[in-house]
C-alpha cells in the first residue's frame, strides 16, 4: 500500500523518531530503512529543518510582517492554501512561520471583512465537552467514511485514528467495505506503527452484525487473536466515535468538497497528501492549537511473527463452537457467536452458583446461566474483560 511520497515518509520517519520513548531500531524496521539512512534523516532535519529531507535544497521563507496590509496577505495566503481553515490555526501556522499574528479575532475579522467565512455563525465561539485516553495507542477509532462517486465506481475512504493524539494512521481509499479489504490495510498500519490496546467501531458490517444479535465477525476474532481488544459504539449513537466523525467531517471540507476524483489511486494520493497536512502542519484546537505528531508515539506493541492458538488455564472447561454457531455445555446447547465457529472457548465459573463466563482468550463474550438456560451476550468485549487469564 501507498505511504505517501518519498518527501512525505522522511517527515513522517522524523517525526516518529523524535517522539518520546520510541525504538530507534524498530522504526527503522519498520520503515525499511537502515539505521545509517535512518540517522542521517535525523540528523539532516535537526541541522536544516524539513528543507533536510528534500532531495535538493530549499531556503527557508523568512521575515516577519510588520504593516497591517502585509499582515493581511499573510493571513489570505493561508487561508487560500487551506481554505477550512480559521483564525486560531490560521494565527497558529503565522507563529511557526516566525510572523508575528493579530489576535484570532483579529484574522477572522480579516476573513470577515474579505469575504472568506460562510455562515451567521462562522468564526464563532464554540464549547466543547472533550474525552481522551490518556495515551497514545490506548484506543484507536475506525469507521468507513460515506462513500462517494469516482468516474468508475466509488471510494469508501477507511480512517483510521488515535483517541488520545487524533493522528490520522489511516485514510484508505477502498473500492469495498468487505472485511478482508479493512484487514488488509489493518495488517500494514499495525507494521507500520504496532498494535493498539482496543479499536473502537460502530455496530454495522464488517466489525459488526446490527441487527442480528451477533457481535462478532471475523474481523472481530482476527483482532482478539492480535490481542487488541474491541469495543462498539452504541446503536444509533455515532458521538461515541466523535473524533473520528469530526475527522470525517474535515476530510470531506478540506480534501473532498469542491474536487473530482476520477479514480481510487487519484484519491489515495490526496488522501496521503492530506494526512501529512493533518498530522504534521494543521493545529488543533481539542490539542491547544499542537498538532496530533506532537502528541503521537508509535506502539511498543509489535506486529507478531507467529499468533498461538488460545491456551487456556486447566481448571477451565473447553469447548469447541459448532459451524451452526453453539457449543455443548453440561447436556445443553448454548447459542455462541458464528464467527467463532472451529475455535475453542473456555467456561469459567463466576461467583453466582451456575452462572459461567464465556470467553475467549481473555476476553468475555457471553455469561451463560445454567439456572435459566439462557447465554447473555456481552456487547463491549473490553469494559468486561475476565478475571483469570490464560496461562
Amino acid at each position: 500500500m501507498a505511504w505517501g511520497s518519498a518527501l512525505e515518509r522522511r517527515e513522517e520517519f522524523v517525526r516518529l523518531a523524535r517522539s518520546a520513548g520510541g525504538n530507534f531500531s524498530e522504526l527503522c524496521r519498520r520503515f525499511g530503512v537502515s539505521r545509517s539512512n535512518g540517522y542521517k534523516w535525523l540528523c539532516r532535519y535537526e541541522a536544516e529543518g524539513h528543507a533536510g529531507l528534500e532531495e535538493r535544497s530549499r531556503r527557508p521563507i523568512s521575515s516577519p510582517a510588520q504593516t497591517l496590509a502585509s499582515t493581511e496577505q499573510h493571513v489570505l495566503a493561508v487561508r487560500r492554501a487551506h481554505p477550512a481553515w480559521g483564525g486560531r490555526k490560521i494565527r497558529r501556522v503565522l507563529q511557526d512561520q516566525g510572523i508575528a499574528p493579530p489576535s484570532a479575532s483579529t484574522i477572522t475579522d480579516i476573513l470577515r471583512r474579505r469575504g472568506q467565512l460562510d455562515g451567521p455563525r462562522a468564526g464563532g465561539r464554540r464549547d466543547w465537552v472533550r474525552f481522551e485516553h490518556p495515551e497514545p495507542n490506548d484506543l484507536w477509532q475506525m469507521d468507513f467514511k460515506g462513500h462517494f462517486a469516482l468516474a468508475t465506481g466509488r471510494c469508501h475512504p477507511l480512517t483510521v485514528l488515535d483517541d488520545h493524539s487524533r493522528y490520522a494512521l489511516e485514510i484508505g481509499a477502498c473500492d469495498n467495505e468487505r472485511g478482508e479489504t479493512v484487514k488488509a490495510r489493518l495488517e500494514t498500519v499495525f507494521k507500520r506503527y504496532g498494535r493498539p490496546r482496543r479499536i473502537l467501531t460502530d455496530n454495522g458490517p464488517p466489525w459488526g452484525t446490527a441487527g442480528s444479535g451477533q457481535q462478532h465477525t471475523p474481523l472481530t476474532v482476527w483482532l482478539l487473536d492480535l490481542e487488541i481488544s474491541v469495543g462498539h459504539g452504541r446503536a444509533y449513537h455515532p458521538q461515541t466515535q466523535g473524533k473520528d466523525e469530526r475527522f470525517h467531517r474535515t476530510l470531506k471540507a478540506e480534501v473532498l468538497d469542491g474536487r473530482r476524483l476520477d479514480t481510487l489511486d487519484q484519491a489515495q494520493d490526496a488522501f496521503d497528501r492530506w494526512r501529512d497536512i493533518y498530522n504534521a502542519k494543521r493545529p488543533h484546537e481539542a490539542l491547544q492549537m499542537a498538532t496530533p505528531y506532537t502528541r503521537y508515539r508509535m506502539s511498543p506493541r509489535s506486529w507478531p511473527t507467529v499468533i498461538d492458538p488460545p491456551d487456556y488455564e486447566p481448571q477451565a472447561t473447553v469447548r469447541m463452537v459448532h459451524d451452526g454457531g453453539w457449543i455443548s455445555f453440561k447436556g445443553r446447547q448454548f447459542n455462541c457467536p458464528k464467527a467463532f465457529a472451529g475455535r475453542r472457548v473456555a467456561l469459567r465459573p463466576t461467583n453466582t452458583d451456575g452462572v459461567f463466563d464465556l470467553c475467549y482468550r481473555s476476553y468475555l463474550l457471553a455469561l451463560v446461566d445454567l439456572r435459566h438456560n439462557t447465554v447473555e451476550t456481552v456487547l463491549d468485549v473490553p469494559e468486561r474483560v475476565s478475571s483469570m487469564s490464560p496461562v
